[in-house]
């Protein structure tokens, strides 16, 4: 029996969680613009990479939101105001992948494009944020925060948009909703970035029972995965102070945007 579980972690897969973990610790970008491309390059399903990938997401940004709860790093009534429309957009999506498949004769193509668009798009958005929008005060545009009713009815359909995307990808529940807080809070960075890791917890995780409900989610990869991310992020933790991180993030930007046009072109 031990030797049945031992077979099932595989070194090249756990080598994959290695790197991706590695390369969020070090340089923060989110998991899953690096991890969805990478198993869908490898052979695995587009649908299959979208409900793998968002398993792996909660149970990563879980740890993370701990962490930042017990520093009060977060923003409550944020997190919830933009969880009432991403999260049941987000499940509306995942479930999207499932018409899909039963409905549409090219369903991986579709959700292959749909990955490849959302790459493209969350790698430009990124390249801004860090070349351009990180100089500028972009709290001072909007403020939506969420104090009235109007304001948490505009944050909840902005969610809303952005969780749908999420939930038929996998992609931009980090990267998006940062942008959406950047323009319209005005949050400290640490409790920006706190806000959207909650956040991105609870979106994810509903998406996440949503594909394991449809089948899209392959456990034992997940594990595999999930056994080489954690020493990964922390060895990318720990070496974060002492690398220019910028410059290797531009160039996971650069190359997620590069496979984000690939596969809008297969």
């Amino acid at each position: 029996m031990y030797n049945e579980w031992l077979t099932q972690f595989q070194w090249s897969r756990m080598l994959v969680g290695l790197l991706v973990g590695f390369l969020v610790g070090l340089t923060g970008v989110g998991g899953g613009v690096l991890l969805a491309p990478i198993l869908v390059f490898l052979g695995i399903q587009p649908s299959v990479a979208v409900g793998t990938d968002m398993v792996y997401g909660t149970l990563t940004k879980s740890i993370a939101t701990v962490r930042n709860v017990a520093q009060r790093r977060l923003d409550w009534s944020w997190t919830l105001a933009l969880a009432t429309g991403s999260v049941p957009a987000g499940v509306a999506g995942s479930f999207c992948v499932h018409w899909l498949r039963l409905n549409h004769a090219d369903a991986e193509g579709v959700i292959l494009r749909a990955l490849g668009a959302v790459l493209a798009f969350a790698a430009v958005v990124s390249l801004l944020s860090e070349l351009v929008l990180k100089r500028y005060d972009l709290a001072t545009l909007l403020d939506w925060t969420p104090t009235n009713w109007a304001n948490r009815g505009k944050v909840a359909v902005a969610g809303a948009a952005i969780g749908f995307v999420v939930g038929l990808t996998s992609v931009g529940s980090g990267s998006l909703f940062a942008l959406l807080l950047l323009f319209t809070s005005r949050l400290s960075a640490q409790k920006l970035v706190g806000t959207d890791i909650a956040h991105a917890t609870l979106l994810v995780a509903a998406a996440s029972v949503a594909h394991l409900d449809i089948g899209t989610v392959d456990l034992q990869l997940a594990a595999n995965l999930l056994c080489g991310s954690i020493p990964g992020v922390l060895a990318g933790t720990a070496l974060m102070p002492r690398v220019p991180s910028r410059p290797l993030k531009l160039l996971i930007c650069a190359l997620v945007l590069a496979a984000g046009v690939k596969m809008l072109a297969r």
